[in-house]
C-alpha cells in the first residue's frame, strides 16, 4: 500500500512552503493538482519535477477510483490545491474518504491555510470558533444566516471580493450592525490588510475602498446574557 499525502501550499508567500512539503512533493510518484498551470509555477519554483495530474471538483468523482488503485499498488500520491490546505473549501474530501475506506494511510502535513491567521489577527476570541467557509450563493443562504443568530462562538467565512459587501450587509441585517468583525484580505501577500470594527464600520470602509484579493471574514459570536 502507498500513502496519500495531503500537502498545504502557500496562500500568498512562497516562503510559507515547508521543507517537508517540498521533500514529499519531490519524492511522490504523482502530484494531484487542482490546476496544473497554477501548481506548475509552484513546482518549478522549488525545482520539483514530479509528474502532475489534474484533480479538481469537476473530475474528482471520476478520477478518485483510479488514484485509489495506484495507492493500493504501492504508489505515493501527494494532493495539493491552488493555495492552502486541500479539503478546506477546496477539493480533497472525496478522495480522502475513498482512500480511508480502502484502508490506505492518509497523512496531512501541517501548513498554510487562510482562516487561521485571519482568526488569530482579528482580535476576536479564538479559543472557540466555527468555520463556515463560503455561504451558499443562493439557495439556503438566508437559512444558514438565520441559524447563526444564536451562535456564541466566533464565526469565520470565506468570500470573494465581488460578493463581500453583499455578504457583510446580510450579516449586519441578521446579526446587527454593531456586531464586531474583522475582514482580512491578501493574507501572507504584500498588501495584507485587516479591517476591524463593527459590521457597520467595516461596510462603510469597503463602500469607500473597493475590496480586492482573497477575503476572510471573522465575526464575533452572540454575547451570552449574564444571569443575576
Amino acid at each position: 500500500m502507498g500513502i496519500l499525502y495531503i500537502v498545504p501550499t502557500p496562500v500568498g508567500n512562497m516562503e510559507d512552503m515547508t521543507m517537508r512539503a517540498i521533500r514529499i512533493l519531490k519524492e511522490a510518484d504523482l502530484v494531484l493538482a487542482e490546476d496544473t498551470r497554477t501548481s506548475g509555477i509552484l513546482l518549478k519554483h522549488f525545482d520539483i519535477q514530479t509528474h502532475m495530474m489534474s484533480h479538481h471538483k469537476f473530475n474528482e468523482h471520476g478520477t478518485s477510483a483510479g488514484i485509489v488503485e495506484r495507492l493500493k499498488g504501492g504508489q505515493t500520491v501527494a494532493l495539493i490545491s491552488d493555495a492552502g490546505t486541500p479539503g478546506i473549501s477546496d477539493p480533497g474530501f472525496f478522495l480522502i474518504r475513498e482512500a480511508v475506506a480502502a484502508g490506505i494511510e492518509v497523512q496531512t502535513l501541517p501548513g498554510a491555510t487562510a482562516f487561521v491567521p485571519a482568526l488569530v489577527s482579528s482580535g476576536l476570541p479564538c479559543d472557540r470558533f466555527c468555520f463556515e467557509g463560503f455561504l451558499p450563493p443562493k439557495k439556503g443562504r438566508m437559512t444558514r444566516l438565520e441559524a447563526l443568530k444564536e451562535e456564541t462562538r466566533t464565526m469565520v467565512f470565506y468570500e470573494s471580493p465581488y460578493r463581500l459587501l453583499k455578504t457583510l450587509q446580510q450579516l449586519a441585517d441578521t446579526l446587527g450592525e454593531d456586531r464586531q468583525a474583522s475582514v482580512a484580505r491578501e493574507i501572507s501577500k504584500v498588501h495584507e490588510e485587516s479591517v476591524r470594527g463593527t459590521l457597520g464600520e467595516v461596510i462603510a470602509h469597503f463602500t469607500k475602498t473597493e475590496p480586492r484579493g482573497e477575503i476572510v471574514i471573522v465575526v464575533a459570536g452572540r454575547k451570552l446574557k449574564v444571569k443575576g
